[in-house]
């Protein structure tokens, strides 16, 4: 490794905190931006992150149990059952009882649950893309590698299991 790349490296390992105040802000207002869009759209609808949430992950594997989603998004049963409740109302997500075990529910979007699933990810994908491809891949891969590194343990977990889910 050259020296420049190797005090680079090390410049990283000891940020300032005013560097590190700086980076927190930009997570606020990137997380504000990400999430604006998709905001906009549920709020028409009544509907707030938790449902965006539950539709991303119902998506992403169809037919999860609700004790699955629940794992997933670290959520009481309480409020991820008043999110499932509107979203089963409104015709977004339909609920079906297992075939193995009766007690359980497993949860599929509807098409006009795809529909929306589709509206607010393109929102967020199309974001994502402008702000990867303004960056570069070597800035996308850091990126992933601090994301990941921010994660207490039990998010790690649950983020690695979804590379085993389909999708």
């Amino acid at each position: 490794m050259d020296t420049g790349a190797r005090d680079s490296g090390n410049a990283l390992l000891f940020l300032t905190d005013e560097q590190l105040r700086k980076g927190i802000e930009a997570m606020f207002f990137a997380y504000r931006g990400f999430t604006a869009d998709p905001d906009r759209i549920l709020a028409d609808m009544a509907y707030g992150r938790a449902h965006h949430r539950a539709i991303h992950f119902i998506n992403r594997s169809p037919g999860t149990t609700v004790n699955n989603l629940l794992a997933i998004l670290g959520v009481t049963k309480q409020s991820l059952n008043r999110v499932l409740r509107a979203l089963v109302e409104d015709g977004l997500v339909r609920s079906e009882v297992g075939q193995r075990d009766k007690r359980e529910r497993h949860l599929f979007l509807t098409d006009a649950g795809e529909a929306l699933e589709r509206t607010l990810s393109d929102a967020q994908r199309d974001r994502m893309r402008a702000a990867y491809r303004a960056a570069g891949p070597d800035a996308v891969a850091g990126f992933r590698q601090v994301l990941e590194a921010m994660m207490d343990e039990e998010s790690a977990a649950r983020y690695a299991a979804l590379k085993d889910l389909k999708g």
